[in-house]
């Protein structure tokens, strides 16, 4: 509507003018040329005010061609002091202006929403142009992740951990795949998925960084449970009975050893055999029995309690061992007041297991020393370590150190580190491992 008003007055100045040289020129035919001439002031009057008129929308269309060009739609053009003809002409440069303001907000309002959103997921996004490799966009998740404050480009992954890198480039849109981050400290499972879009003649990708290690470490903690249960009630059904028969036939061979002929040993070698059998079957089912235990902590009871309570305990309980072996340990704890909601007798197994591993691999070294600490990060979360100077374990030690069954020691039976394990996921915690071959091993409890 405002247009269409600067529009009848362009049309009304272009007939006035079409009519007085239309009545200009009828005089100059009909030879009437003074009256002609006294039209000529009109008709140059008409010609400049036309020009003038043109030239000041021409300076206002620029003006606001300019504003349009540097975004400036906060401009305002003033209606009251514009001569009338112009008066539509800002009015309607104002109504745009307005429009592009609301639009210019909502996108911003939209991109806050958006980034804020982003911000606050767990899940790490990575946003980065295809060809040069330019990174646009990584959120706080992605950084703290991957522990790097930022990134210029997807290649300067490659400096940090270059594994990581290449199954992120080779990664095809649509596609998702299970790699590694591999950190200074530790490593852990991601879920990588991207996309790809086209924007201003350019291609990117979006790549979402999901930890997925918890997850793993569950459903693995699941089928394990799953596993031990079905061996452990197989292994007890079937040594039972067998341990029950060695009992009774022990009992009959006492019965009847006045009536059988002992002279060769016959019946001597008969009652070590039987009771071999009997003493080999009760270690299976007590080695059943323990395996079973795994499965029974479902529900900790978790009481608030002060880490360097846990400390102190963990000190008397082992001091007169540590002492017969000539082993130091120094507990380091920079804030007394510092606290964890935990089940105590579950935690403190954990710490024994974990101890009684460290003194074992420390005890062919020449000054055996662990360290028992806890810090808090940046973030409140908080962390116990069991570190020692020991042997250390290579990655494939590393790599299966929790898998039950698995043990280093010559007469371990590997549930110890399964059952820590299961403990920490019950206490929605991890536990991880750091090790250097001769160097000395640390596990890491992390709440």
């Amino acid at each position: 509507m405002t247009f269409k008003k600067f529009q009848w007055a362009i049309l009304i100045r272009v007939i006035l003018l079409f009519i007085t040289l239309t009545g200009a020129s009828w005089l100059l035919v009909s030879a009437w040329y003074v009256y002609a001439l006294l039209l000529l002031p009109v008709i140059i009057y008409q010609v400049i005010h036309f020009y003038r008129f043109h030239k000041l929308a021409q300076m206002e269309v620029e003006q606001f061609v300019e504003a349009v060009h540097y975004r400036d739609f906060s401009r305002n053009f003033n209606v009251s002091r514009a001569p009338l003809d112009l008066k539509p002409l800002r009015k309607g440069f104002n109504e745009i202006n307005s429009a592009f303001k609301v639009i210019s907000r909502e996108k911003e309002t939209q991109y806050h929403y958006l980034q804020k959103v982003l911000e606050l997921v767990d899940t790490g996004i990575l946003s980065y142009e295809t060809e040069s490799g330019d990174v646009v966009w990584m959120n706080e998740s992605l950084k703290k992740m991957l522990l790097v404050p930022y990134l210029k480009t997807i290649h300067s992954l490659c400096k940090r951990d270059e594994a990581l890198y290449r199954q992120v480039i080779s990664l095809q849109p649509g596609n998702s795949h299970i790699a590694t981050v591999h950190l200074e400290k530790n490593s852990f499972k991601i879920l990588l998925s991207a996309t790809s879009f086209h924007t201003d003649g350019k291609n990117f990708q979006l790549v979402a960084f999901q930890n997925i290690n918890e997850a793993l470490d569950e459903t693995e903690s699941k089928a394990w449970q799953k596993l031990l249960s079905v061996m452990t009630h197989e292994i007890m059904n079937s040594v039972a009975p067998i341990s029950s028969l060695a009992d009774t036939l022990k009992t009959r061979l006492q019965e009847s050893v006045q009536y059988l002929d002992n002279s060769n040993g016959v019946v001597d070698d008969l009652e070590v055999g039987i009771t071999t059998i009997k003493r080999r079957s009760e270690g299976l089912l007590k080695f059943a029995e323990v395996y079973r235990n795994l499965n029974k902590i479902t529900n900790p009871n978790l009481k608030h309690v002060f880490v360097r309570d846990l400390f102190e305990s963990m000190h008397n309980l082992m001091e007169p061992t540590l002492d017969q072996k000539g082993i130091e340990m120094e507990i380091i704890l920079k804030d007394p007041a510092l606290m964890l909601d935990v089940d105590t007798s579950l935690m403190e197994q954990v710490l024994i297991n974990l101890i009684v591993n460290a003194i074992d691999a420390v005890k062919d070294v020449a000054r055996p020393r662990i360290i028992l600490s806890a810090t808090e990060s940046i973030s409140h979360k908080i962390s116990l370590k069991v570190s020692d100077n020991g042997v250390g374990m290579n990655e494939e030690l590393i790599n299966n150190i929790f898998v039950p069954f698995f043990s280093t020691k010559k007469n371990g039976s590997g549930i110890g580190l399964s059952l820590c394990k299961q403990v920490m996921m019950l206490h929605k915690g991890t536990i991880s491992v750091q090790s250097i071959p001769e160097k000395g091993t640390a596990f890491v409890l992390q709440f």
